[in-house]
């Protein structure tokens, strides 16, 4: 049976445990409290309140979730006590000194990371805000200082945005958790960047994934299994047309939550993974739940909530629901729930997931046949401003203007506005890229763009400090130059082959232009050898055609065309 308590002011909550003792200190943050431009600082934090404990002969680790921040440790009393209080005393003095070396471990640390299958879908979805940061790279950590930090920690890392669980037979003793004072911070709201939806975008080739926002509850954690089982019977069992299959469910603060689903497919086989699940979907919309499913997934989550009961793994949970300002559920709660989930009520989860879907179809393939809207992939406009063509593509152009940035080709805009952006990275080089609130980007090359590297400090002086994020030095190599215009053939190059060109066939124009002509106006006015004036002069004038054309040809490449 889990208690309710306090521990140093710290909301805690505690149960037995037939395993080894463990605890958990949980902090209200994670990386959707984040801005773009300091993306990565909560991380940071982590990793430097760890760094104390070095290699130790017990199991510790620290997470930085989407909503939430833990520090986790399995031992002896003691080795708990000692861990946890050392956190709250490092976070109350953190390392500076390692902020460098942390910084690089974290840049290693995200290299060697694999992206998921459903990574893509919180872009998507919410953009460059709150859920949608967690899609992004850690953009912030080059510019984050020991100020920010200390700021951070002092904002988040407090006794009223804390929670504590223990599994085990009571309190440590000595366990005080001296923190800092604050205030609750309530997890963000969702932002969207889907005007309609259902809607679908482009993923990778071999991947069909999927996701919905439900209201929270227990009938919609068992959709989630059944979703998971009709797509495994679809798609894996009955077509063989895919090998890996999984649902998932993911409850949030607001009391919404998330179900994803992804099944993995062949290139060639993508259209009939697309199809099969985008049937799925719709049979489970159209309330064609089979109870047997239902009452399997049912049974199953009572089986492992038994299991979490005896060995203490729910308790970080209820630790979280602390946080969120939700009640902590009995076992017997939670089973009564379970219990009573129905198969109309599963279905009716399915007709509420099916309207808020959002749909990665594999590669080219699309979904508006099945009634998905294309997800916005650029700009309904571009800004007014001062236009620049790209030397590199003739059909592309980047407009500054006063309210933004745009780049334009062949009818299409990507543009972000100044009072909607959510960071602008800044290379030394001078390459800039703009993200906006909606995650439509605008890359600047200042090598691709004539006075390129002139435009580059009236962006710069529109964009708002905080919100600018310096990226690393690139390799020259890295950086990009316009593709050079093909040379003359010949020995020369540069303007001395077109000058060469205009002193040789300027006076062949002029000398057989002119002969040609007077040999034609003469030949209309003689009777004698007409045919053979006529056909000097056609001799001529052909030759002063060529040299026309080369006069014509030096002239434009002197004027850089």
């Amino acid at each position: 049976m889990i208690t309710q308590l306090e521990v140093g002011g710290v909301p805690a909550v505690l149960a037995p445990t037939t395993g080894p003792m463990h605890a958990g200190l949980v902090f209200r943050v994670g990386f959707a409290d984040e801005p773009l431009a300091r993306r990565g600082i909560t991380h940071l934090v982590e990793h430097l309140a760890l760094h104390s404990f070095g290699v130790a002969d017990y199991h510790y680790n620290g997470a930085t979730g989407v909503e939430y921040t833990f520090f986790h440790m399995q031992g002896a009393e003691d080795d708990i006590v000692a861990f946890l209080n050392g956190v709250c005393a490092a976070l109350g003095d953190l390392p500076m000194h390692r902020l460098p070396t942390e910084k690089e471990i974290l840049r290693t640390e995200e290299s060697t990371r694999g992206e998921g299958p459903t990574e893509a879908m919180p872009l998507w979805r919410h953009g460059a805000r709150d859920y949608g940061v967690a899609t992004y790279p850690e953009w912030g950590l080059g510019g984050i200082t020991p100020d920010d930090l200390r700021a951070w920690v002092a904002r988040y890392f407090t006794v009223e945005n804390a929670a504590l669980w223990i599994a085990g037979p009571g309190v440590p003793a000595g366990l005080d958790l001296k923190l800092p004072h604050g205030e609750r911070r309530p997890a963000p709201a969702p932002s969207s960047a889907l005007p309609v939806r259902p809607a679908f975008f482009p993923g990778p080739s071999n991947v069909v994934a999927w996701d919905a926002v439900v209201d929270r509850s227990t009938t919609a954690g068992v959709f989630s299994g059944v979703l998971e089982r009709s797509l495994f019977r679809s798609l894996r069992q009955e077509s063989g047309l895919s090998y890996t299959v999984q649902a998932g469910y993911e409850p949030r603060s607001g009391g919404r939550a998330v179900i994803t689903a992804f099944a993995d497919a062949l290139p060639e086989k993508q259209s009939a993974v697309l199809g099969g699940f985008v049937d799925v979907l719709a049979s489970l919309r159209l309330g064609l739940v089979e109870q047997s499913d239902v009452t399997a997934v049912v049974n199953q989550r009572i089986e492992e909530l038994n299991r979490a009961e005896e060995n203490g793994t729910r308790l970080p949970g209820q630790a979280f629901n602390l946080l969120a300002g939700r009640p902590v559920q009995s076992a017997e709660e939670l089973l009564a729930e379970l219990r009573a989930v129905t198969r109309d009520g599963v279905a009716e989860v399915g007709k509420a997931a099916f309207a808020d879907g959002l749909l990665m179809t594999p590669g080219r393939t699309g979904a508006d046949w099945a009634g998905y809207t294309p997800a916005p992939r650029e700009s309904d406009s571009a800004v007014d401003g001062t236009r620049y063509r790209s030397l590199d593509d003739e059909d592309l152009a980047f407009v500054a203007g006063e309210r933004g940035v745009s780049l334009v080709s062949d009818g299409s805009a990507a543009t972000v506005r100044y009072d909607e952006c959510a960071v602008l990275l800044a290379w030394p080089d001078g390459a800039r890229r703009f993200v906006g609130h909606d995650g439509i980007q605008v890359h600047f090359e200042p090598t691709l763009f004539p006075n390129g590297h002139a435009v580059v400090p009236a962006l710069d002086a529109r964009v708002r400090p905080e919100l600018r994020a310096t990226m690393p030095s690139r390799d020259p190599e890295r950086i990009p130059a316009p593709r050079e215009p093909a040379k003359p053939a010949g020995p020369t190059g540069g303007k001395a082959g077109p000058i060469a060109m205009l002193v040789i066939f300027l006076p062949l124009l002029l000398f057989f232009g002119g002969l040609g002509l007077i040999m034609g106006v003469y030949a209309f006015g003689d009777d004698v050898d007409v045919a053979v004036e006529i056909t000097i002069s056609v001799v001529f004038l052909a030759i002063a055609g060529v040299a026309g054309w080369a006069v014509f040809w030096a002239v434009n490449r002197l004027r850089g065309r």
